[in-house]
């Protein structure tokens, strides 16, 4: 679980950085404008990623995980995101899945289903987000109903599944899905989570969403319309679920926020070669001293948002008791810098900026969404103000 993972030695931190930069710039960077502009899947790439460890990075070793902390797994995300924040989002939320069964599983689950999600042979998709409840999460309305067989353990004892999930990355795609569904009374403490297979009787999925960003990664409604799981398929406590879930979204947030510094990043550096390039009036844009403070600006906020992000990781590595606190001003501030420092490297572009072949205007659609999921950046505020409250009150 989480409390055996242990920070790696620098050397090694520096060796995994570049095998993964390595990675990043020659299976992700080449292909990444046109996986966007073909909405393109790339699903061997993927696997391939997998190989190279990135399919569990925090989870043990025995089913074929990494077992990284979370403190150096963030460094490996933003160094994918530099490539393509739209493939490095993906497969995040397939470590957070992931991460999932390895923590809250049972050995049974563990071995069924982490070896082929770490090696990314197999994928897995997190199912919470539905049509009528977004940042409520309490609010949702899967029903889980339990339905007896003829003997204990039996083939026909479990729960019948009916709902539909809103938004879920690789819809159609995974071979387990994490499904959040309501077991008993309102809110929080009536919600279970169940492992889903892909192929499970009764299970659909809507159309490929048409996206402002993400384009290289499926997104799908979920549709479960009675789909029947045994009782072995509940993934933790009966009425534990929402616990799962926002644990789960600590290290969720902290890996969006990674994938905006990133993204970002790859934008800066872009926005400083280009204005040394780039003359106007007789004279280099580099010289001009409202560009330099612009770019002044944008080091600074990604520098900030770095050391926030890394004690995020630390926080949940650690098991801090405001680690959720942590993750929710990681998310909010490095996510709203990232995409406000992408902005930035367009404008500095001019309207080659608003290209598609410079590839700025792709990583702004891409971080922009950042701002949205794993919880609103409105909802980090929230979290976050109410800790303040409760540690003064």
């Amino acid at each position: 679980m989480s409390d055996l993972m242990v920070a790696v030695s620098a050397e090694e931190r520096t060796a995994m950085v570049e095998a993964v930069r390595d990675f990043a710039s020659t299976e992700l960077a080449p292909h990444a404008l046109e996986w966007d502009e073909t909405k393109t899947f790339p699903r061997e790439t993927i696997r391939r990623a997998g190989e190279l460890g990135l399919g569990g990075l925090y989870v043990r070793e025995d089913v074929g995980g990494t077992a990284l902390a979370r403190v150096d797994a963030v460094a490996l995300v933003e160094e994918l995101a530099k490539a393509d924040p739209a493939v490095a989002a993906f497969i995040t939320i397939h470590n957070m899945v992931a991460w999932m069964i390895d923590t809250y599983g049972t050995e049974e689950q563990r071995r069924q289903w982490l070896p082929s999600l770490t090696a990314m042979v197999d994928l897995g998709s997190y199912c919470l987000t539905e049509p009528g409840a977004g940042s409520d999460a309490a609010a949702i309305a899967t029903s889980a109903i339990r339905v007896a067989g003829d003997a204990a353990d039996g083939p026909d004892d479990g729960f019948v599944l009916t709902g539909v999930k809103q938004f879920i990355s690789g819809g159609g795609e995974a071979a387990v899905y994490v499904v959040m569904a309501r077991t008993g009374e309102p809110g929080a403490r009536g919600i279970t989570a169940f492992l889903v297979p892909g192929d499970a009787a009764g299970l659909s999925f809507g159309p490929n969403e048409k996206k402002m960003g993400w384009n290289a990664q499926p997104t799908r409604q979920v549709i479960l319309d009675e789909v029947r799981v045994p009782a072995s398929a509940v993934l933790g406590e009966l009425g534990g679920g929402f616990k799962v879930a926002m644990s789960a979204l600590n290290g969720g947030r902290v890996n969006i926020a990674a994938c905006s510094l990133g993204g970002a990043q790859w934008a800066l550096d872009r926005a400083i070669r280009y204005v040394h390039e780039r003359f106007t009036f007789g004279e280099p844009l580099s010289e001009r001293q409202s560009v330099v403070f612009t770019l002044a600006d944008m080091a600074t906020e990604l520098t900030a948002a770095r050391a926030l992000v890394r004690d995020a990781a630390r926080a949940i590595d650690e098991h801090a008791p405001d680690a959720a606190m942590q993750c929710a001003m990681a998310k909010r501030f490095a996510t709203d810098a990232g995409f406000r420092v992408a902005n930035d490297a367009l404008q500095l572009h001019g309207g080659y900026g608003y290209l598609h072949d410079y590839g700025i205007e792709k990583v702004v659609r891409d971080l922009r969404v950042h701002q949205i999921l794993e919880g609103t950046n409105e909802i980090m505020r929230v979290i976050i103000g109410r800790e303040l409250m409760a540690a003064a009150s």
